[in-house]
């Protein structure tokens, strides 16, 4: 199967597009950590313009809705995790604690806020699952693969109270 990619110029800096063909792969900062590009072929696919409608929207302060479809070749924790990410509201945050908390109800195991974090850290498809709303229990900044200035950036944008915490709930299924 093929890859393509495509840049986007965001007010934070180049950003990379990825995808099959028919689905988003992943969304990056240039230059961030963990990003899968290897074998990818620059062309403009329909699907891109509806990242670039979603990126454009989302930069200009509003909440856009992701109306195309995103695939994550990922282990089945880390697409739980990412399920959790999609729940947290724009300009809300959640610490890593809290996450591993509802993942750990969900599946029965003990899950601690370190592993949540190398899943978060691992997010291959930044913004749209918003791995910028998670920060630390003591209410700092903490891990964000694209630059804790870019995080602190888009949860500015987002206009976000770092004190008024997105408690997720393991009400939903997947």
């Amino acid at each position: 199967m093929h890859k393509y990619i495509q840049y986007y110029s965001s007010p934070l800096g180049r950003m990379i597009m990825l995808s099959d063909g028919e689905n988003l792969t992943g969304l990056w900062f240039e230059k961030q950590k963990y990003q899968d590009q290897d074998t990818a072929m620059e062309k403009d696919i329909p699907l891109f313009g509806k990242v670039i409608s979603y990126l454009d929207s989302y930069f200009a302060g509003q909440q856009p809705l992701c109306d195309f479809p995103l695939k994550l070749e990922t282990t089945a924790f880390r697409q739980l995790v990412y399920h959790y990410l999609m729940m947290i509201p724009y300009g809300q945050v959640t610490t890593y604690d809290e996450l591993a908390k509802v993942v750990a109800s969900r599946t029965g195991k003990r899950k601690c806020a370190q592993a949540i974090g190398q899943a978060v850290g691992h997010n291959p498809i930044g913004i749209i699952i918003p791995c910028h709303r998670v920060i630390g229990k003591n209410g700092k900044l903490t891990g964000y693969a694209g630059g804790l200035d870019k995080k602190a950036a888009l949860l500015k944008l987002e206009k976000a109270d770092l004190k008024n915490l997105y408690i997720p709930e393991n009400k939903t299924t997947l």
